[in-house]
């Protein structure tokens, strides 16, 4: 039918392998790729030599979503990830099944993978997909989202990563202390300290969703009183921007967010951390940048701020590129461009209280955009507007995951 493909999975496991190649995780001591990983890489190996033919067979995925009753921040963030290809051929293949370490039952990654089922099947016609049992899996597991009122989009995606991340850990079974000792890198380098830091985390949390969206940030301290220089890493799911204040008719570039996001911030004594020389709080200044670079970066124009007695939303036009958006000044100093293309966009209409949530997504054809039950097409020169609120970007090459 117009719009079905094919998904190769012999190519998807050598692409696999190429990739664990080409970050040396199967190599010396700075080997960052899980056990589990390399395990699960390898039974995919074995199942297609059992079946070299097999493929997965899709539908245009041009398929619209019901509104349930204020579900427009659902309908719009699961298109976007229904267009992750990683994570959609994941659900749709039932991978997690093969890797499940868990003996738990993954109700909501069953829940969401069913729904992807339905958007993207073969033979989709003009029917449109009703996620109520999904979204009843979901609120069981976070009580928060109970009832019917609106709710925000980043924050439902923030969650629902987070539980399917946990339904198929391939490390459940690790402790996870209420607080660790903090442990001292002082005579090794920065980047030995930031691959460390990685491997901890892939001890306790390793999953699909991780492989796709995980990232790293560092975060380096500069004292003023004694130029002791200090860095923690944090791993990130999405990075929330700020966006420059403008008037309403003054528009900003991605580039400019990305800028505000890291650039020097002084600290004063009552909101610094402790000076580990100093071992007091002193001024210093403070540098976010990206260590590790992800799969899939989800950028968060933060739109909504929050004062005392109420929230307001910026409407400032913000543009960015639909490819070869270069993350790599943002990165360590000697790492090079790393590209991303835009392939999904979450867009807010409307007030603080009478907002609404659509999805621009594209496919092999084009972009078309979302509207709950509603799928038209859209030019590419339509998908800039002031309504830009999560951004989706797949990275277009392999090359900057850390410098060491």
């Amino acid at each position: 039918m117009p719009g079905a493909s094919g998904v190769n999975v012999e190519g998807s496991c050598e692409a696999l392998c190429r990739t664990l190649v080409s970050q040396n995780g199967l190599q010396g001591e700075t080997a960052d790729i899980s056990q589990s990983v390399l395990y699960t890489s390898l039974m995919g190996l074995l199942l297609v030599a059992d079946n070299e033919k097999e493929q997965l067979t899709l539908g245009s995925g041009r398929v619209g979503l019901r509104n349930i009753g204020n579900t427009c921040f659902l309908n719009a963030v699961v298109q976007c990830l229904s267009h992750t290809r990683g994570l959609r051929d994941y659900c749709l293949l039932k991978s997690h099944i093969h890797e499940k370490f868990s003996k738990e039952e993954a109700k909501l990654m069953e829940a969401f993978s069913q729904v992807l089922s339905g958007l993207w099947d073969v033979n989709d016609g003009d029917t449109v997909v009703n996620p109520r049992q999904f979204y009843n899996i979901f609120k069981e597991v976070v009580p928060y989202f109970s009832g019917y009122s609106q709710q925000d989009a980043q924050e439902f995606l923030r969650f629902l990563l987070d539980k399917l991340h946990t339904e198929i850990n391939r490390r459940p079974y690790v402790r996870r202390p209420g607080k660790e000792p903090e442990q001292k890198y002082a005579r090794i380098r920065l980047s030995e300290e930031a691959v460390a830091m990685w491997k901890k985390h892939l001890e306790r949390d390793d999953s699909k969703i991780g492989d796709l969206f995980s990232g790293q940030l560092r975060s380096s301290l500069h004292c003023s009183v004694c130029s002791h220089y200090s860095n923690t890493f944090d791993v990130f799911c999405d990075l929330s921007l700020p966006i420059p204040k403008r008037s309403s008719l003054g528009g900003v570039t991605l580039k400019e967010c990305l800028d505000l996001f890291s650039q020097e911030e002084k600290l004063d004594k009552e909101n610094s951390p402790m000076c580990e020389r100093c071992n007091r709080h002193t001024e210093c200044t403070k540098r976010l940048s990206i260590q590790r670079f992800p799969q899939v970066i989800v950028i968060h124009l933060n739109r909504f701020t929050t004062s005392r007695w109420s929230i307001s939303k910026s409407t400032v036009y913000v543009s960015f590129p639909l490819t070869n958006l270069d993350l790599g000044p943002y990165g360590p100093v000697d790492c090079g461009p790393v590209f991303y293309d835009l392939y999904a966009i979450c867009n807010h209409a409307g007030t603080v209280n009478m907002g609404h949530y659509t999805a621009c997504c594209s496919d092999e054809n084009g972009w078309c955009f979302y509207n709950d039950s509603s799928v038209t097409t859209v030019s590419e020169n339509q998908l800039q507007t002031n309504q830009a609120y999560v951004l989706f970007y797949q990275r277009s090459n392999s090359t900057a995951t850390i410098r060491k």
